[in-house]
């Protein structure tokens, strides 16, 4: 007989250590969490781009062919692809995330934020300078990582932990002018790199700490009007192999920190 594994989702932890623990569909992984997994605010991002968008945005835009192998998360897919949401004014972070074929896979959402920061924020861009928290949520809404950007002046820092609040790691802008790069550390030492291909670059080589490339970031072009009249933007990343923690977090959590982090960054050297 056969024997059929449970689908993928939050389970009560066999160890008994925690709570709550994630059971990918093949194996426990070292996702845990001490509270009801879909807790309130854990609502996926909703968008309107289509799997045919998805795709073109993919092949066409960013030039990639079909990669196979994915098992359908966020960790795990070899591209994935970020938009965000489109907004005419931008007061609080929202991304969807989606694989190659266009099934929504996860989100990315700004929380924490007080009314008089999003009142900052409608008026100024002085809220590049104060603390940004995000959560990377799966297909149901259950936070994965929190990202932490403390307030900063000119150099960004990002403390990447789990919803237990264990930190994995941190991403640590190096520079401010030229080539921006940020260094991948976990437990003050340094696993990576992201380093942008020239000033201002929206596309990214992710490396390991043998200068290896791992991961690729492309920014893809939306259409002269949606960039003119709307704040989103939108990239793919190829993940070119099956990466273990803690550099699998924070390459995840790089490709979803650099439109938050750069893009305020790029307003205060403008």
């Amino acid at each position: 007989m056969t024997q059929t594994m449970p689908p993928a989702g939050w389970y009560a932890d066999p160890s008994g250590e925690h709570p709550f623990r994630y059971w990918d569909g093949s194996r426990w992984t070292d996702q845990v969490s001490n509270t009801q997994p879909g807790a309130p605010g854990g609502v996926p991002v909703q968008t309107n781009y289509t799997p045919d968008r998805i795709q073109r945005q993919v092949q066409g835009n960013a030039g990639l062919e079909p990669v196979h192998g994915g098992q359908g998360t966020l960790f795990t897919e070899p591209i994935l692809v970020v938009n965000q949401k489109t907004k005419l004014i931008e007061l609080t972070n929202e991304y969807a995330v989606f694989d190659q074929s266009g099934n929504q896979i996860g989100s990315v959402v700004e929380v924490g934020q007080s009314a008089v920061k999003k009142a900052v924020r409608l008026v100024s861009s002085l809220d590049q300078f104060f603390t940004h928290r995000l959560e990377v949520r799966d297909s149901a809404g259950v936070p994965h990582l929190t990202l932490t950007r403390p307030a900063k002046v000119f150099k960004s820092r990002v403390i990447v932990s789990r919803p237990d609040g264990f930190e994995i790691g941190t991403i640590v802008q190096q520079n401010v002018f030229g080539k921006i790069r940020f260094a991948l550390q976990s437990a003050g030492t340094p696993i990576g790199m992201i380093k942008a291909e020239n000033w201002r670059a929206w596309n990214f080589s992710i490396v390991d700490h043998t200068d290896t490339e791992i991961a690729r970031v492309t920014k893809t072009w939306e259409g002269l009007a949606r960039t003119l009249f709307t704040t989103a933007d939108n990239y793919v990343v190829q993940i070119h192999r099956p990466l273990a923690d803690p550099l699998r977090s924070l390459v995840v959590a790089s490709a979803l920190t650099i439109d938050t982090a750069l893009k305020q960054d790029s307003r205060g050297l403008g």
